[in-house]
């Protein structure tokens, strides 16, 4: 930790807001996975849709992202980024968002440093403020695995910890996820955060025993059991989500609710 940590304190938000005062409980979460490339924006983005067809205003928020090219809007565009504000029906500045876009498709630490950034907590909490007063839900992809470093002081566990938000997990089944798995969860539990559920990504076709390593983490996860998602043709939000039962997770949106 830095000088540059804030002072701001974030609530954590595992237990129902506003239960019997009638305001219906808002949804918030920490998306974390078990490395990068294993289905975090596939499933965030899932989420988000399923939160827009609750009838809830949802936005997603990727604080870091690392690898981004120049569009013809002139604008700097990250692929995971652009998922998630197409999933979402809040649409906020990209720069709130995502606090720290980087071109280089780096771990992000490197790709700041040549650019001559420092990733700081304190615009990323800042922002996380405003997108909440902005919608009824958000949801916070992390970049990579659970525990990338942003600056020499400090990392994404860090920033999910000064979160306080609820985590999903999700695990990208390939051969060695089962460690993978159980060490991320190890991680996620030491700093006090509530790992709240879990998603299966099959990343390949034709993994070797990918029943048995479901079946695994099953058994050994202290966590809801949300999905399945198979290898999809088409890697929608939409596709995706009908495989995941969010439904599981604390303060979903229920119709009543809203």
């Amino acid at each position: 930790m830095s000088l540059d940590d804030p002072v701001l304190a974030i609530a954590p938000q595992t237990q129902p807001v506003g239960a019997g005062s009638g305001i219906p409980p808002r949804f918030n979460c920490f998306v974390t996975g078990t490395d990068t490339e294993i289905g975090k924006t596939l499933v965030s983005s899932a989420m988000l849709h399923a939160l827009v067809q609750s009838g809830v205003r949802a936005c997603g928020m990727k604080p870091v992202a690392a690898g981004a090219e120049l569009g013809e809007d002139g604008k700097w565009h990250n692929d995971d980024c652009d998922q998630l504000a197409a999933a979402g029906n809040v649409h906020l500045l990209q720069s709130i968002t995502t606090p720290f876009l980087l071109k280089e498709p780096a771990a992000p630490h490197i790709a700041a440093e040549q650019e001559g950034i420092t990733i700081s907590p304190v615009p990323i909490l800042a922002a996380y403020v405003e997108i909440n007063a902005a919608s009824d839900a958000v949801v916070v992809e992390g970049v990579g695995g659970f525990m990338v470093p942003l600056n020499d002081e400090f990392d994404t566990a860090d920033l999910a910890e000064q979160l306080a938000l609820p985590v999903v997990l999700v695990v990208g089944l390939r051969l060695g996820c089962i460690s993978h798995a159980l060490l991320t969860v190890e991680a996620i539990l030491s700093r006090g955060l509530k790992l709240v559920g879990w998603v299966a990504n099959e990343t390949q076709a034709d993994m070797a025993f990918a029943d048995e390593n479901v079946i695994a983490l099953e058994q050994r996860i202290p966590a809801p059991f949300l999905g399945r998602v198979p290898r999809l043709a088409e890697p929608t939000a939409e596709a995706a989500a009908d495989y995941i039962d969010f439904t599981q997770l604390p303060n979903w949106p229920l119709p009543h609710t809203i």
